[in-house]
């Protein structure tokens, strides 16, 4: 997967444990684990922009990306998404 959620490093960074910032943003310990993984499809823009508010960052000290030359193919599903 090209895009890398970088989520433990800001934690470190910040001297901060995952169940803290689970409180402060106000979601369960279990979706943000799934967000720190990998695992899920998505994230609201809201959360993401909680956890920035938190953490005092930006989006991209959260999430990485590395290139891959079939995220430039078209897929079936992709028209129907932003």
């Amino acid at each position: 997967m090209p895009i890398q959620v970088t989520l433990d490093q800001m934690l470190t960074r910040r001297g901060m444990k995952a169940r803290e910032l689970a409180a402060e943003v106000g979601i369960s310990e279990t979706q943000l684990s799934l967000f720190r993984s990998g695992k899920v499809k998505g994230i609201r823009f809201r959360t993401l922009a909680k956890l920035c508010a938190v953490l005092q960052c930006v989006p991209g000290d959260l999430l990485d990306y590395q290139l891959d030359p079939e995220d430039l193919n078209e897929s079936d599903d992709a028209r129907s998404e932003l």
